[in-house]
């Protein structure tokens, strides 16, 4: 019994644990890259993996990075060129204002018209041209500790105190219609000017308060005051038309007798008929 059978198979032998099925799971991620030595733009990783940034708005903001100077993109020229509709594209701009990658600057231009710039940061917080930039980190997003300055918002043509209360009150008055409105007195400061200038347009305080709180997106809010700064700028309406003053009313008319031939006639004034002023005067 103790003798072998050299005719039956052998054992198998066991698997070994580590070692997996090549088909089974995944390696990872794998790069077969090419060096570009034209038509590239390089893109920080702070933009490319921003914990928070959806991903439309990291890929609107690799896009506008990738553009020439005086490109066009506003949100029409983007709705145009991409599948998106405007309400996204908005959404996702305004999403890239709040984190610094864009902002946007009035500036007066040689034939006196005050136009709109956009301008893209790829690194937002640095300082250009400081001499500390070569010494930062490549990946630093921004300068701890430091508040990007508000959008610029129009202004009224004229100042008046209670134009500025009712103002002030439109902008305090936000919070009731979403919390995330809540607004610092500085913020209120900045923007009721802009608020101004559209009341001073013939706008009345609930047609503002409705530019400013409809169509918010849903994610949160990390810089409301930049969203309503852009709101109050890009959606400024045009000045109201001219009105000529009315003209005087004319004096009541009522039957007259003439100086000349004492016929009755309609006028305003006492005087003489159609007639007798078309008579040529008697010599004498």
């Amino acid at each position: 019994m103790d003798t072998k059978n050299p005719s039956a198979p052998s054992c198998a032998e066991p698997r070994v644990a580590t070692k997996k099925h090549p088909n089974r799971g995944s390696g990872g991620l794998l790069h077969d890259n090419a060096r570009h030595t034209s038509h590239f733009v390089v893109i920080g990783n702070h933009l490319a993996q921003h914990p928070t940034l959806s991903a439309l708005a990291i890929g609107f903001g690799v896009h506008i990075q990738s553009l020439p100077k005086g490109a066009r993109v506003d949100i029409k020229s983007l709705a145009a060129r991409f599948p998106e509709g405007r309400d996204r594209i908005a959404a996702a701009l305004r999403e890239l204002e709040a984190e610094g990658y864009l902002r946007r600057e009035r500036e007066r231009i040689a034939d006196g018209r005050i136009v709109t710039r956009t301008v893209s940061c790829n690194r937002p917080g640095h300082r250009a041209g400081h001499p500390e930039d070569a010494a930062r980190p490549k990946t630093a997003a921004r300068e701890p500790g430091r508040k990007k300055a508000l959008p610029p918002v129009p202004g009224p043509a004229r100042s008046s105190p209670a134009l500025l209360r009712t103002a002030v009150d439109v902008l305090a008055g936000l919070r009731r219609h979403d919390a995330r409105l809540m607004l610092s007195e500085a913020d209120t400061g900045h923007l009721a000017p802009g608020v101004m200038a559209w009341l001073e347009r013939d706008v009345t305080p609930a047609a503002v308060r409705h530019a400013l709180t409809a169509r918010l997106p849903d994610e949160p809010l990390h810089r409301p005051a930049a969203l309503l700064a852009h709101r109050l700028a890009d959606g400024l309406p045009p000045p109201p038309p001219f009105r000529a003053p009315a003209p005087p009313p004319a004096a009541p008319t009522r039957v007259r007798n003439c100086d000349g031939c004492d016929r009755g006639f309609r006028s305003a004034e006492p005087g003489l008929c159609r007639d007798c002023r078309s008579d040529p005067p008697e010599e004498t």
